[in-house]
């Protein structure tokens, strides 16, 4: 059963992120904050939590659309292709922030992704989310925590996230109600830049 830790935006406890950065080093899986919504991650460098994740979720790991958590941009080298200075000038502009970039890969992805031509990148402007990031020292791979409800598409309430992710996690963090729009995803492999996801952020991208 997952343990649900209460964590502040202002001043999070150093100890109680330690215990979840612990958790994600042992494979475990954790629902954090984000700017946008809530979300599932584990440590990129966990293949079988990776693939708990998508079992969950209901896909094949090789198919799953999950994004790469990042603290800032020093990490874009490790799973990305070299990108030219306009794209970095996008990202440098719109990082941290509730988008997802789709980038191109290159050979250093997770073994199961190892066929991907590109991989999305986040960075979210939340301090929980980039201090577990920094803290683990790689990126978190993540997806959005979806609703079954047809017309709540993201659950807000970490009660009752709780309620319905207690057995399936390992953390459970308790940063408030979260927000119920998803990210902007956009692909910058193409030009010009398609989007992909309607989302938080749309209307400052355009």
């Amino acid at each position: 059963m997952a343990e649900l830790l209460k964590l502040y935006s202002e001043n999070p406890h150093p100890r109680t992120l330690d215990k979840v950065v612990k958790c994600l080093k042992a494979g475990g899986l954790v629902i954090y904050p984000t700017d946008t919504v809530y979300a599932l991650g584990c440590d990129v460098k966990s293949t079988k939590a990776m693939e708990r994740i998508a079992r969950i979720k209901g896909v094949k790991l090789e198919r799953a659309q999950f994004s790469f958590i990042c603290h800032n941009l020093s990490h874009l080298s490790d799973y990305t292709a070299q990108i030219d200075s306009s794209t970095f000038k996008t990202l440098k502009r719109y990082f941290p922030g509730p988008y997802t970039f789709v980038l191109p890969s290159n050979k250093a992805l997770p073994h199961p992704f190892k066929k991907r031509k590109t991989v999305g990148i986040r960075v979210p402007d939340h301090p929980i989310a980039l201090e577990l990031v920094r803290r683990l020292g790689n990126p978190i791979v993540s997806t959005s925590i979806n609703d079954e409800d047809d017309i709540i598409e993201y659950t807000t309430d970490p009660e009752l996230i709780y309620e319905k992710w207690q057995n399936l996690a390992d953390i459970i963090i308790d940063n408030g109600f979260g927000g119920n729009i998803a990210s902007t995803v956009i692909d910058l492999t193409q030009t010009p830049p398609k989007l992909i996801r309607e989302g938080k952020g749309l209307a400052d991208f355009l």
